[in-house]
């Protein structure tokens, strides 16, 4: 792999972390009730559990990728997993027509519906999770 190919894929790692990090924050304090507020309803956990818990998974998960060297294929999986996890709440607050964080219409929860994939796939790519698996078959 080339130094610049390693350097976009550390920016990219470092600004998915930071974001995922700053996201369990918001869980944790300011946004909470806005996340609550996405909690579909076939979630068996309380809304307030379920945003308190995801909000401890991202600030995990932030900081893995933050910080984890040996374990980063890993990390990567982990975030992808995430990240597929949380779709079908996302996929509910757009058929549910949820209102939250500036979402106010179908188009705008469209637009982060197809985002997810892109989430997915830039986890596997910033940690070579992608490539590692590719390279052993």
């Amino acid at each position: 792999m080339s130094s610049g190919s390693r350097t976009r894929r550390t920016i990219g790692r470092i600004v998915l972390g930071s974001f995922l990090a700053f996201a369990g924050i918001s869980h944790l304090t300011f946004a909470r009730d806005e996340f609550t507020a996405q909690v579909p309803d076939f979630v068996p956990l309380s809304e307030d559990t379920t945003v308190l818990a995801s909000g401890v998974v991202e600030i995990t998960l932030g900081s893995a990728l933050l910080l984890a060297k040996k374990k980063r294929t890993l990390v990567g999986w982990a975030v992808a997993a995430f990240f597929v996890a949380i779709f079908p709440g996302n996929i509910s607050q757009f058929v549910n027509k949820v209102d939250a964080f500036g979402l106010t219409s179908d188009t705008a929860r469209g637009i982060r519906l197809i985002f997810q994939p892109v989430l997915v796939l830039w986890a596997l790519w910033s940690t070579g999770a992608w490539h590692a698996f590719r390279t052993r078959r």
